[in-house]
């Protein structure tokens, strides 16, 4: 299995490798959005603080849409070159499958993560409270990007390529309904409750009281790192039988038409 993992992984980091345009992607729409943030909290004359807890929904959407992106395009990369039922006629298993790209886009994230920092501590004072908050921030966007990419990977075995729009969105809802740049408790009831059951929202709260906010949620670490180990079972149980279902149906093959 660790040789599939790393097969997987060098896969995924020559296609990175080859298209130029993917790189600078990575790179172009996290900064805009992180500088139109900073910006606008320059403007509204937040404090240090303040900016600081929505400059951090902007680092964390930047680096989670970069890493999740490489999980979601295991599958798409296949289905755009046409390879779909070449790859699974081989002894290949879906946690392999999956977890090879996710190392090179934890190291993507990274690098995302480290970039957008760094400019807004020099643009914008903002400013990490220390290793260990930063270290657990990351460790639970790079496992919710795992889930999301294995759920966008489910969609398209369920319903083909009409459902890899999934692979730009997700992202975007996830991070929305998980509090970007407010507490969970701002939402609406219906959406707070849904808010529960996201990991992500618990990981940003937490990582949020560093810069002088309360935290709205008891124990985030422990109910994150909990939803973060069911989720993540039942995703890859999902998508196991959603490989079934497709070999079963037909749909690798007309993936790979």
């Amino acid at each position: 299995m660790i040789q599939r993992i790393l097969a997987f992984a060098y896969r995924d980091w020559l296609f990175a490798r080859r298209n130029i345009f993917s790189v600078v992607e990575m790179l172009f729409w996290p900064i805009v959005g992180m500088l139109s943030i900073g910006l606008m909290g320059n403007f509204l004359q937040l404090t240090r603080d303040q900016q600081a807890f929505i400059l951090t929904g902007a680092i964390v959407l930047g680096t989670l849409q970069v890493t999740q992106l490489d999980v979601a395009y295991a599958l798409l990369h296949d289905i755009w070159s046409k390879s779909v039922k070449h790859t699974f006629l081989t002894p290949t298993g879906v946690v392999e499958y999956l977890i090879g790209p996710w190392l090179i886009g934890m190291v993507r994230g990274t690098v995302v993560f480290s970039m957008l920092s760094g400019f807004s501590m020099y643009a914008f004072r903002f400013y990490l409270p220390g290793f260990t908050p930063t270290a657990i921030l990351l460790i639970g966007v790079f496992m919710n990007a795992l889930l999301m990419g294995g759920l966008v990977s489910i969609l398209v075995l369920q319903y083909g390529q009409k459902a890899e729009i999934s692979a730009w969105t997700f992202a975007y809802l996830f991070i929305l309904v998980a509090g970007i740049y407010y507490p969970a408790s701002q939402l609406p009831p219906f959406f707070y409750h849904v808010a529960l059951l996201i990991p992500l929202t618990y990981f940003l709260d937490y990582f949020r009281t560093f810069y002088g906010h309360s935290a709205h949620l008891a124990h985030p670490l422990i109910k994150g790192f909990g939803l973060l180990a069911i989720s993540i079972t039942a995703m890859f149980a999902g998508l196991k039988m959603s490989l079934s279902r497709a070999r079963r149906t037909g749909v690798l093959l007309r993936l790979s038409e």
